[in-house]
């Protein structure tokens, strides 16, 4: 009897150890397929980006061009430049280049590979993700609107809370553009209640036409969005409340959708 027990003992621990084994080994396979999502989600945005910082270039390349070109035109001719008209060329040469050397740092910042998380700002951020989508956002006529009722910092990787705003701005644009919303809008607001900081991104493009509106956050969910792969608001979910012990939530409301990232200020891994 004795030795009936044990030998059952024995087995139960065998049991369990194939079943420890299993655990860790769907556990690590889950943690690779996490990893090959980032990875394609970061490379489907560095190909919005890339689009984007072109279109962001264009317009001041051009500028630099024009400017110079009154005064080539006169040295050519042997007229006199005046100093003044000098001056203001090169004043007006480095507003523009410094602009340029701004949008660069906000790509650098974007594709960062540093996954140091640190304190920063969430309007700095906000304008960051701004500065990278603005030209889209104007040659596609969407208005924009930012309220900051508080300005909170959060703890986090700046790189991936960029991609999160980036993911879900984008988004949105995509909505208004596909539905041909008439004074398309994007209304993005900061606030802080006690220690978690809020931001809140809401359009006007009709809301999500889905009976369950989590679904959005499934990966490869691409209705209604051209080319898209499907996998950016499943891994902005996946940064806020997996990476900073976040929220993001989405509802519809009376005139679009409205995307809540909360996120605790007092997390410091």
């Amino acid at each position: 009897m004795r030795q009936t027990n044990l030998d059952e003992f024995i087995q139960l621990e065998e049991q369990n150890k194939q079943l420890e084994k299993k655990v860790q080994q769907e556990v690590e396979k889950n943690r690779q397929k996490e990893q090959i999502l980032f990875h394609q989600s970061k490379l489907a945005s560095m190909g919005e980006m890339l689009s984007s910082i072109a279109h962001q270039w264009r317009q001041p390349l051009m500028e630099i061009n024009s400017l110079f070109i009154p005064i080539e035109a006169q040295l050519k001719s042997n007229k006199s430049v005046d100093n003044e008209e000098i001056l203001n060329s090169i004043k007006k040469l480095n507003d523009i280049t410094n602009y340029m050397s701004n949008t660069i740092n906000d790509f650098r910042n974007f594709f960062s590979s540093n996954k140091q998380a640190i304190k920063f700002n969430l309007s700095t951020q906000i304008n960051s993700a701004i500065n990278i989508l603005s030209t889209s956002l104007k040659q596609n006529n969407i208005n924009l609107e930012i309220i900051v009722k508080k300005n909170p910092e959060v703890y986090g990787i700046k790189s991936e809370y960029s991609q999160v705003l980036i993911n879900i701005i984008n988004n949105a644009k995509e909505m208004l553009i596909f539905r041909k919303t008439p004074n398309p809008l994007i209304k993005i607001t900061i606030d802080k209640k006690e220690d978690i900081a809020i931001i809140k991104i809401e359009d006007n493009a009709g809301g999500i036409k889905l009976r369950n509106i989590d679904d959005v956050f499934k990966p490869f969910y691409t209705k209604e969005k051209k080319d898209g792969s499907g996998i950016g608001l499943f891994m902005s979910k996946l940064i806020i409340e997996k990476h900073m012990s976040g929220l993001l939530s989405v509802e519809n409301k009376e005139n679009g959708a409205l995307f809540t990232i909360q996120t605790p200020q007092n997390i410091n891994k």
